[in-house]
């Protein structure tokens, strides 16, 4: 569990050789890809439009996913899906030897016919993208490994898309785009070699041909999985935004802000970085584990600064504006700000949803899941792109287009968390925790990856729960007093954590038994649970005595026992150091805090006076 850097998994053999395979594909794709768009451009056939045959060879790319995704999703199941990346890859270098015969002979119409090819290949190819992180990454470094593929990926997007279009525009364009195809294609192949086998997860499983009643089989098993249905709707919807963004930005460009190519190469390397650099910054934000707080915050961020991309004010001139005459115009910072950040809090919101589906869903079947996604994301695009088509044939012009993405999402955001609580939960205690406090975390790396455990805490305030759900880094059963479960607002966030309230023998005996009843059911299933032994909060900072309730616990589930002491809470907002708490303005914002996690303690040692002293012992004079 130690919270190292992301970026060291890229000289580790079970990530970088993966790593390196998957943003080599991207980035001959996407070489590929633009260097055909180009020729069409400028080589249409005798009778078709350069926009029809452009539109020809998207739909032609797009379809496998819908034809093969449900096929190749079992085999990814069935199969070593190593074994499954170095055939996708060898396929690959076939296509682009046929590719560049093609430029060689300049022959439009058997490049449009690989282009479908290429797409069966990225739809084999994508169940595999997603599902062998599990295999490979622990849950603590899955948000880590999701925000490289996906930088990584929007890199070699942005970066085969230049490559493609600056090659195939020199003399000697289609020979280049030739050559450099198949040695990144023979690349890719070599770095595919070093990813570690996997285990099959569904060794047995029988593979059905039938696209679509499989297709249908997967969709069915999707909804059974309410959380991962909603994310993969959610991760949909972001492809759904991204793709019509990049779609219209060379028009909007040209028509909206009045400049040339130059500004929409700026325009899309702003929006590409954006994203990898939000991927990336998602571990350091989330601590280390997937933290789906984020998503509502990327939700947020995408529609404020889309509608703010609307308002951003420009003026189009009687010729179109280079890089360097753009920036001298009013509102061309603001508006690539804005393009920047679109893409920023595009990263926080998908990376934290693909771990989410990866971690949740059954191993068994998570190739087949994120066969699912994959379709769902080729679909929600053709929708998008239908949707643009007949917005702007109705007059919408494209900042106006942007504006209307932007207040849709909000209105998909407010539905999709009204159904999964969850992800407001986590993004008021993201907030309430980052906005208050500066929390330095200490030991959590003695909490156990797996398997149930006991946390015991001294109880300093009315977030103590909060705070230390926040920064675990595995989901925490918080056993709490009654009364402070049922507080306003609070009892959203502490009902959607599945805490378990519990009162005194004399208060309420039948909700005390039930407590415990589940306390053992939560342990037995393999599951964190934390108490605050003392029972109360402190009333003059220094620790209660703790109950024997904890050797009740640990009679009946003999578990690790990990003594946490939380630090600088005393005299918080939410404290009792001046009476009532929560009954005056907060004095103090970011102010420091402190969460120390102790040795586990084995069940036989641990009694309620022990663990006491241990706790005493963590917190010391910090109070």
């Amino acid at each position: 569990m130690a919270a190292e850097s992301q970026f060291k998994l890229l000289l580790q053999r079970r990530f970088g050789p993966f790593f390196w395979t998957q943003f080599l594909g991207a980035f001959n794709d996407n070489v590929f890809k633009n260097a055909l768009i180009v020729l069409i451009a400028f080589q249409a056939s005798q009778g078709v439009s350069p926009e029809t045959l452009t539109n020809l060879a998207a739909g032609l790319f797009i379809l496998p996913f819908f034809l093969f995704s449900a096929t190749f999703g079992q085999l990814a199941d069935k199969l070593d899906k190593a074994r499954l990346i170095r055939v996708t890859k060898a396929c690959e270098v076939v296509i682009m030897l046929a590719a560049a015969v093609a430029f060689m002979l300049d022959s439009l119409s058997l490049l449009i016919a690989l282009l479908f090819l290429m797409g069966v290949q990225s739809a084999l190819f994508g169940p595999v993208k997603y599902s062998i992180l599990p295999h490979q990454l622990t849950d603590r470094e899955l948000v880590g490994g999701n925000g490289l593929v996906e930088s990584g990926t929007f890199l070699a997007i942005l970066l085969g898309t230049l490559t493609g279009g600056l090659l195939i525009a020199t003399d000697k364009g289609a020979g280049w785009v030739a050559g450099t195809v198949v040695a990144i294609a023979i690349v890719g192949l070599v770095s595919s070699f070093y990813v570690p086998a996997t285990v099959p997860t569904a060794p047995d499983l029988k593979i059905k041909l039938n696209p679509f009643t499989e297709t249908w089989r997967i969709f069915k098993f999707l909804r059974g999985n309410r959380t991962v249905f909603l994310s993969i709707l959610g991760i949909s919807w972001f492809w759904l935004l991204g793709a019509l963004y990049l779609a219209q930005l060379p028009l909007y460009t040209k028509d909206i802000l009045g400049a040339n190519a130059q500004v929409v190469t700026l325009l899309l390397v702003l929006f590409s970085l954006g994203i990898g650099l939000g991927s990336l910054l998602c571990e350091k934000l989330s601590g280390h584990k997937i933290e789906l707080g984020l998503v509502p915050l990327g939700s947020i961020g995408l529609t404020v600064f889309g509608v703010d991309l609307y308002y951003a004010p420009t003026i189009a001139g009687a010729t179109l504006f280079d890089v360097g005459e753009f920036l001298q115009q009013p509102g061309a910072v603001r508006l690539l700000t804005d393009i920047l950040l679109v893409g920023v809090f595009g990263g926080f919101y998908i990376v934290p949803l693909y771990a989410l589906i990866q971690q949740r869903s059954e191993a068994s079947h998570r190739s087949r899941v994120i066969a699912g996604n994959n379709i769902l994301n080729a679909l929600f695009m053709v929708a998008g792109s239908l949707f643009a088509i007949v917005a702007l044939g109705k007059g919408l012009s494209i900042d106006q287009l942007f504006l209307s993405l932007a207040l849709m999402n909000a209105a998909v955001a407010i539905y999709i968390f009204s159904l999964v609580p969850e992800f407001t939960m986590r993004f008021i205690t993201w907030i309430l925790i980052h906005l208050l406090y500066r929390i330095e975390k200490t030991g959590l790396e003695n909490i156990p990856e797996e398997g149930p455990a006991l946390l015991v805490c001294n109880h300093v305030s009315f977030i103590d729960a909060m705070i230390i759900g926040g920064c675990c880094p595995r989901p925490t059963r918080f056993v709490m007093y009654y009364k402070i479960y049922r507080l306003p607002i609070l009892n959203f966030v502490f009902r959607t954590a599945r805490a378990i309230p519990i009162a005194g023998s004399k208060e309420d005996p039948e909700l005390l038994a039930k407590a415990y009843e589940d306390i053992a059911a939560a342990l037995e299933d393999g599951e964190l649970v934390c108490i605050f032994p003392e029972g109360q909060i402190t009333r003059d900072g220094e620790l209660n005595d703790f109950r024997p309730g904890v050797e009740r616990i640990l009679a009946r589930n003999p578990v690790p026992v990990v003594p946490l002491a939380l630090r600088g809470l005393w005299g918080s907002f939410f404290s009792r150091r001046y009476g009532p708490a929560m009954m005056r303005i907060p004095r103090r914002f970011l102010f420091r805090i402190g969460l120390i996690a102790g040795q586990p303690v084995a069940p036989s040692n641990a009694s309620a006076a022990s663990l006491q002293q241990a706790v005493i012992a963590l917190r010391g004079d910090w109070r």
